[in-house]
């Protein structure tokens, strides 16, 4: 193992936040070495009950969830309404680099805690903040969640349903996994800058914009209506019928992806068995298969094809021919990939009830070798700990655990 440092070791960043997308952002700093601190409501983050939503047991010693966002963090828990707690944040903050947080505009500004407000004390602080639709414009202060921010507003639902269905199943963190990787990205480029000059920056993103970004491709095409389809659509009736998902004859969902229809044509049909269709000039080469109502024949013709042998079968077939596919898997699938498991992919917890696999971060790094996976932290556990490293005395420590302006969790069933 490389005992290179991790590139954040010194960097302390200060996590105020709940849910999953800000505190993934957290999560990836810590595993760059960062020290990465939570602060939490006596009660916790409500991240830390969604178990029976994700059909998992509700058990604060084993919680995969809170794992997956907030591992390698420490946390301390605030009353934040107690100016003794806003005091000891602003503590934190004295020599923090890097402020996350998900709270919305109105609320950071009632508490002071505003960049405006804050980059007069704090010149050097990167100030993080993610929202559910950004901080302009008529909706700025709506909740935000990646199931209608990101998914409903940010075009999945309505376009990628089957025509005449209703939108597809979504699961939590989709979204806000992937608006907060990359919040982490500006995040580490106003660090950078920051670490040069000394001058700090304010870095924003939303689960509507990644969204928006996301879709980018094919809201740039929606200026062209004339052309293609409109979403949403029948499978039968893609612009490019060879880029589609197919069923096979043990009833498993093979998806190919052929972008350009001309370059893949004879090789596919050709690996299907389809060769009266090689040489056939309705279908190749073209500019428009669905204008001319070839694209749902073909379809019919490929799909019939895959009817006919299994999935395994048509592994051999379709690598010899080098036509990108995969497996529709599942989640438990996934659990036992190979391909995912050479990759590190997966880190093994043990847990009191026993071990549990658990999901890493999707970035390596060569040199520095495997991030450490610590689980994440209890309600308050680290606050003694905290405090003391801010200059709290015990006396003073332990006040304010009895006012309840700082909270250690136990559990009561011990």
């Amino acid at each position: 193992m490389s005992t290179r440092k991790r590139p954040l070791e010194g960097v302390k960043v200060v996590e105020l936040a709940n849910f999953i997308a800000a505190a993934t952002t957290g999560r990836f700093l810590a595993d760059l070495g960062a020290d990465v601190i939570k602060i939490e409501s006596a009660k916790g983050d409500p991240l830390r009950y969604t178990a029976p939503t994700e059909g998992r047991p509700l058990d604060m010693y084993e919680n995969t969830t809170w794992e997956l966002q907030n591992a390698n963090k420490r946390c301390i828990s605030l009353n934040m309404k107690d100016p003794v707690g806003k005091e000891a944040f602003f503590k934190l903050l004295d020599d923090a680099d890097i402020l996350i947080t998900n709270w919305r505009g109105q609320a950071l500004e009632r508490a002071g805690l505003d960049y405006e407000t804050l980059k007069v004390k704090y010149p050097s602080l990167v100030y993080a903040v993610i929202t559910g639709y950004g901080e302009y414009g008529p909706d700025k202060d709506l909740p935000g969640f990646d199931f209608t921010a990101y998914f409903a507003r940010g075009g999945y639902f309505e376009t990628l349903r089957q025509k005449g269905a209703v939108p597809m199943n979504a699961v939590p963190g989709i979204g806000d996994h992937n608006v907060g990787i990359n919040l982490a990205a500006g995040i580490l480029g106003a660090l950078y800058h920051a670490k040069l000059t000394g001058e700090g920056e304010k870095v924003e993103t939303s689960l509507f914009e990644t969204a928006i970004f996301n879709m980018g491709m094919m809201v740039q095409a929606a200026q062209y209506p004339e052309i293609g389809a409109h979403y949403p659509i029948a499978a039968r009736e893609a612009n490019n019928p060879i880029l589609n998902c197919w069923l096979t004859k043990d009833g498993r969902y093979v998806q190919t992806c052929m972008p350009d229809y001309n370059h893949y044509f004879k090789t596919f049909v050709t690996a299907l068995g389809l060769t009266d269709l090689v040489e056939d000039e309705k279908y190749f080469p073209v500019q428009n298969l669905h204008k001319n109502d070839l694209s749902t024949t073909l379809y019919d013709m490929v799909m019939a094809k895959f009817g006919e042998k299994t999935y395994e079968e048509w592994v051999p077939i379709l690598t010899e021919a080098d036509i990108p596919f995969s497996k529709c898997q599942n989640w438990e699938e996934i659990l036992e990939d190979e391909q995912a498991w050479a990759n590190d992919c997966f880190y093994k917890m043990q847990y009191p009830k026993g071990e549990r696999v658990l999901v890493k971060q999707p970035v390596r790094y060569r040199e520095m070798g495997p991030t450490p996976y610590e689980r994440g932290p209890l309600i308050g556990e680290h606050g003694v700990e905290v405090m003391k490293e801010l200059g709290y005395s015990d006396d003073e420590i332990n006040k304010m655990i009895e006012n309840k302006t700082l909270y250690i969790w136990e559990d009561e069933n011990k």
